[in-house]
């Protein structure tokens, strides 16, 4: 493979510290990548965000930019397969504003990120990040069903081998989301993580309350990754895993004869979009809606599972009379049927919302390719002074 590695631009400030969260779909990082973003600006740190996805138009980015973060989306295949896109978007923030700070999200079907970023990154760029420690996020209720801790439908072997394999490359394993837990579950899950992936420094958090934040945040801004083998990956099962998730980033034009509640309108819609799917199982569903006569503000609605129900996590406060959803499915199914779903969802915005009308005005619909590493280093070695 020819190496095109781009040359990044010299500066004579120390180096940015970059941070890296990764965990599942529907684990929660995005919620989290914002709230680390919210903390280090308050401390007086300029912080630039890096989003990726498999396809472009992607909620993620959105969402972080409606809340004032500078934000550079990589789109097109994960971190490892686009090492050097990643460079060029550090580069871009940097000629911006020189972020004290990168925080990176990978896409959530993605592992084997020690050896195919954070490690190349201190080899070639060791004079430029600091590297924290790699989070990776666990929902709790899907943990629990991984391991049999709950009756539920679950994902095939080889979608779960995803799963397991980036528990097990994690610097820190953070419980999200402990607010849903009682004690005696979060004591059984959190004991049945660690006899899992042994030696692993298990954190709970909660966004919602705040629980752990600090201190799981104290340890990213001190901490740096730790120096170890890369784990084993099995790359055919990896990428016949990722081959099994069908992938669906589409936008959709809203217009009424009077003004509707967008929050209510994407909690149906998201609700609608479930039905239609019919027992497929939902890694992530997320939504969001952009007002043509806002100000920048969106409202956006997230589904984790296909047997939970949609939650809110930007609301708009006015009524809303034209706008755009993009929306984002990532679910065990074939591509098509995701493509199904929404045109049926788009059919009956009317029924649903009285005067609403939708037109799917893009999507893109396809199943993640095999991954092939930029880079990929088995150990920490020829780091730059």
């Amino acid at each position: 493979m020819t190496d095109t590695t781009p040359t990044p631009r010299t500066t004579a400030t120390t180096p940015a510290r970059y941070y890296m969260i990764g965990g599942f779909l529907g684990a929660g990082k995005t919620t989290a990548v914002a709230a680390l973003a919210q903390r280090l600006v308050q401390k007086g740190n300029r912080v630039g965000l890096i989003t990726n996805d498999q396809g472009s138009h992607l909620v993620d980015t959105a969402m972080l930019r409606a809340r004032g973060f500078t934000t550079e989306e990589i789109s097109g295949g994960c971190f490892c397969c686009r090492f050097n896109s990643l460079v060029d978007a550090a580069n871009r923030l940097d000629a911006a504003s020189r972020p004290d700070a990168f925080v990176a999200e990978p896409v959530g079907s993605c592992t084997d990120l020690v050896a195919t970023v954070t490690y190349p990154l201190r080899r070639i760029y060791g004079d430029r990040f600091v590297i924290a420690p790699l989070s990776v996020l666990v929902d709790p209720i899907r943990a629990e069903q991984v391991f049999g801790l709950a009756p539920a439908r679950k994902f095939s072997d080889k979608v779960l081998y995803i799963w397991r394999k980036q528990a097990e490359e994690a610097d820190l394993l953070v419980l999200a989301k402990v607010d849903l837990l009682d004690p005696e579950r979060r004591q059984r899950l959190e004991q049945r993580l660690r006899e899992e992936f042994p030696g692993k420094e298990i954190l709970g958090v909660s966004a919602r309350t705040g629980e752990g934040m600090d201190a799981w945040f104290s340890r990213l801004e001190s901490g740096i990754q730790i120096e170890r083998p890369s784990m084993a990956v099995d790359y055919d099962v990896y990428a016949e895993g990722e081959a099994l998730l069908g992938w669906l980033n589409g936008t959709v034009d809203v217009s009424a004869t009077a003004a509707f509640d967008a929050n209510e309108l994407l909690r149906t819609f998201a609700g609608s979009i479930c039905t239609a799917l019919d027992g497929a199982e939902i890694a992530h569903l997320k939504i969001t809606l952009s007002p043509d006569e806002g100000l920048g503000d969106i409202a956006a609605v997230s589904l984790v599972r296909s047997d939970f129900i949609p939650e809110l996590s930007l609301i708009l406060d006015g009524p809303v009379t034209r706008g755009q959803m993009i929306v984002n499915i990532r679910a065990e199914a074939d591509p098509e049927r995701l493509r199904s779903a929404v045109e049926q969802a788009v059919a009956t915005l009317g029924a649903t919302t009285p005067g609403v009308t939708g037109r799917l005005e893009h999507a893109e619909q396809f199943r993640p390719g095999r991954p092939t590493p930029t880079h990929r280093d088995s150990v920490l070695e020829a780091v730059a002074p």
